[in-house]
């Protein structure tokens, strides 16, 4: 059973729609490496002229399965290693695509989710969303998605959101340049129709050499050792004690062991 569904109109307007509302469109290993093989897919495609990302249900997508992170706290280094490989090539891939793409985020946007409205090249939300940068909470680094997290809302925005884990509404998103626009939900559609017929009028082939240009010119393609590199931070801290009691403690509905109350 997909856990996504793709459908490209006779334009060539390509819609992703995560498709796990039960679990607030949250992915694992699985579904990234499906996420992955579309892109590729779109990428490679004569067809497709834009991408759009949208979540099924309540919200958009709220980062990381934590039954999968669970499992993952009980295998070994190499599991681990290549989980965190295809969560780091799902970014890449979906940054680097050479088509513009366009998030349509509401409700829950949280960790890989904030992870994708830092990688498309347009982010629309609607006033009821909700971000956060929330993995230092659960005792994991967000390494997967600290380049494209810089890159979209600079370096003193990221220190303070991926630090704190701090929730912020559509507004903060705005002002930060998290997103481009906060637009009502009963007018997203129009806008959204607005912003894909701008992009008609692009030759498909001159945007993808300027979105290549923008991102190789100013040093934002992740090289291969890059890749490496961001996935073995992401697993050894994942499998460090504060990874196995942030995701126990998420589990089971209580404070992580680190937390320590205000004194009265």
């Amino acid at each position: 059973m997909s856990r996504f569904s793709l459908v490209t109109d006779a334009r060539g307007i390509a819609t992703l729609t995560l498709d796990r509302p039960e679990v607030a469109n949250a992915y694992d290993e699985d579904l990234l490496r499906d996420l992955t093989g579309a892109l590729q897919d779109i990428a490679n495609s004569e067809t497709v002229r834009a991408l759009v990302i949208r979540g099924a249900g309540k919200h958009f997508q709220a980062g990381a399965d934590l039954n999968w992170l669970n499992r993952l706290s009980r295998q070994g280094p190499e599991e681990n290693y290549v989980a965190s490989i295809v969560t780091v090539r799902f970014s890449k891939t979906l940054n680097e695509l050479p088509k513009p793409t366009i998030a349509v985020i509401h409700g829950a946007c949280f960790g890989g989710g904030v992870g994708i409205a830092c990688c498309v090249d347009l982010a629309l939300a609607t006033p009821d969303a909700i971000f956060a940068i929330s993995e230092v909470r659960h005792g994991i680094a967000p390494t997967p998605i600290s380049t494209y997290m810089v890159d979209a809302i600079g370096l003193r925005q990221t220190r303070r959101y991926a630090l704190t884990g701090e929730r912020f509404g559509a507004d903060e998103a705005l002002q930060i340049g998290l997103v481009h626009e906060v637009v009502p939900a009963d007018r997203m559609d129009a806008r959204l129709a607005a912003v894909l017929d701008a992009i008609m009028l692009g030759a498909p082939g001159a945007i993808a050499k300027t979105k290549l240009s923008v991102l190789g010119a100013n040093g934002r393609l992740v090289n291969e050792r890059e890749v490496a590199l961001l996935a073995h931070e992401g697993w050894t801290q994942r499998q460090s004690a504060e990874g196995r009691e942030g995701t126990t403690a998420f589990r089971e509905k209580r404070k992580p062991g680190w937390y320590k109350p205000q004194l009265a």
